[in-house]
Parts: structure tokens; C-alpha cells; sequence
């Protein structure tokens, strides 16, 4: 009987050059219905009262919550190599922001 080969597992992640270079975010505002989170990532420049989403991505509830371990995750090794982040909510609106859906928090 002939071998069966088990399926490689590895994924192959193409990264462009223009996706390479990011976009730069200093707000991000999460909103969320029964079947996808929706997190916009915003660039707020000071004294500016207008700012655009430069960046939107719909997760389903299983990646977001994927994402919240992977990011939990990534801050403890940061924090562990480089000290405690402070948060001192520098840059961050003074109004909640909800643009007519559910309340979140970034």
C-alpha cells in the first residue's frame, strides 16, 4: 500500500510593498453586531477637529477574540522585554465616539 503523505501545514503570506509600508493609527474605534466586529483605525492630527478612517477591518466574533489573546499575548512580551506601558490616554478624544452603533471602547 502506497504512503500518504500528511498535508503541509505551513501557509505562504505574500506581503506587497505598499501593504509593507502601514498605515500609521493613533485611534482605533471598535463596533460589533451579533456577527462581526468592526475595527476602524483612525490618524487624528492635533487641533485638527476632523479625522479619516485610513483603515477598516471586519473580523468575525472568533478572530476578534483570536486577536484580543494574540495581542495580550504580544503586550506581555513586550512589556517584558521593555517595561510596563503607560497608558496615560494622551491623544484620546474627550466625547465617547459611537457613530450610531454599539458603545466599545479601544
Amino acid at each position: 500500500m502506497p504512503e500518504q503523505k500528511q498535508p503541509n501545514n505551513e501557509l505562504n503570506i505574500e506581503l506587497s510593498e505598499d501593504i509593507a509600508e502601514g498605515i500609521y493609527s493613533n485611534l482605533a474605534i471598535i463596533t460589533h453586531s451579533h456577527s462581526e466586529f468592526i475595527v476602524d483605525f483612525i490618524k487624528m492630527m492635533p487641533g485638527t477637529p476632523k479625522a479619516r478612517v485610513k483603515s477598516r477591518i471586519i473580523l468575525t466574533p472568533q478572530h476578534a477574540k483570536r486577536l484580543l489573546q494574540a495581542l495580550k499575548d504580544n503586550v506581555s512580551k513586550y512589556e517584558s522585554a521593555y517595561g510596563a506601558i503607560k497608558d496615560t490616554g494622551e491623544g484620546m478624544p474627550a466625547m465617547p465616539l459611537t457613530f450610531g452603533g454599539p458603545t466599545a471602547k479601544a
